[in-house]
């Protein structure tokens, strides 16, 4: 199971076009666009989850840097979330 990072997103993209476009390159078992949480609004990156490394890699391979509702897909391997977000510690 491949876990995909998809940035610079189309405000106006849904989850099923981004879901139609990686399912050109295979099965695709879940997609999720990030929205902000007080205006539900796309924050402009999502993920998607594609279960066959193989397809996941062609996906990304093709995807990457290709326009999609006007803006170039920065499209790659997601990270583990303690990567991008450092933890907070309270006392």
């Amino acid at each position: 199971m491949k876990n995909i990072y998809v940035g610079n997103l189309s405000y106006q993209l849904s989850e099923d076009e981004l879901r139609d476009a990686f399912a050109q390159f295979g099965e695709v078992s879940s997609v999720r666009i990030i929205k902000d949480r007080y205006t539900d609004r796309s924050k402009g990156f999502g993920f998607v989850e594609m279960p066959v490394d193989s397809e996941a890699e062609t996906a990304i391979q093709s995807l990457n840097g290709q326009d999609l509702k006007g803006r170039s897909l920065r499209v790659n391997e997601a990270r583990p979330r303690d990567d991008f977000r450092p933890r907070r510690e309270f006392s």
